[in-house]
């Protein structure tokens, strides 16, 4: 198992990041947290802990910030129904200290509104990972999401819907699907950043 990844930041997007080490390009799918906490980071160097999920039809490799996202995310696929994709969804839906306070609280109805999840997955994680949920540190997660404050011009919000999109899009959902969700929250919300965007769609498709 690879423990971490660590080198040059050649390339980042909602979905992905491509980390060079030693001559080899490493594409890491990552969280949107993930996401927030690497971006303007490029050409820099970056350290991602991560996870290899092994499939006949495909060999992925999952990256986080910090060992309890990690585990978190390893928590999330030992529940029945729950697979990288959906543990990455989530994970993207919510912070970990979020994620961990809605498992702590037995919050079904939040979780639940997660694409794919459903209320019977989301109580199921609740149950089987309330323990284990409670006892990862994480402290100090610098991976809060945040609402950009500042006003955006025309070009500036394209750059905005593209990016949230093609996002969108590289986590399963359909293109039409994704325009449709984030013009709607970009009509109602303007000066949301693409972590903003994004987070706000994986509850609407």
């Amino acid at each position: 198992m690879i423990e971490y990844i660590k080198g040059t930041l050649v390339e980042l997007n909602p979905a992905e990041a491509i980390i060079e080490a030693s001559g080899v390009g490493y594409n890491i799918a990552i969280t949107l947290p993930g996401y927030s906490a690497l971006v303007g980071n490029e050409e820099k160097e970056a350290k991602l802990f991560t996870t290899e999920v092994i499939r006949e039809d495909s060999h992925d490799l999952y990256g986080f910030v910090t060992k309890a996202e990690r585990q978190l995310f390893e928590l999330l696929m030992t529940v029945s129904g729950v697979g990288a994709a959906t543990a990455r969804m989530i994970m993207s839906a919510f912070t970990a200290e979020e994620l961990r306070m809605l498992i702590a609280t037995g919050n079904t109805k939040a979780m639940a509104k997660v694409k794919g999840l459903g209320s019977k997955t989301a109580q199921r994680i609740i149950v089987d990972l309330k323990d284990k949920a409670l006892k990862l540190d994480l402290g100090g997660d610098p991976t809060e999401l945040f609402n950009g404050d500042a006003s955006l011009n025309d070009e500036m919000m394209n750059g905005v819907r593209a990016e949230a999109i093609s996002a969108l899009t590289m986590l399963g959902f359909a293109a039409q699907a994704s325009g449709k969700a984030v013009d709607k929250i970009l009509k109602a919300e303007p000066t949301l950043s693409v972590e903003g965007v994004i987070r706000k769609a994986l509850t609407m498709l």
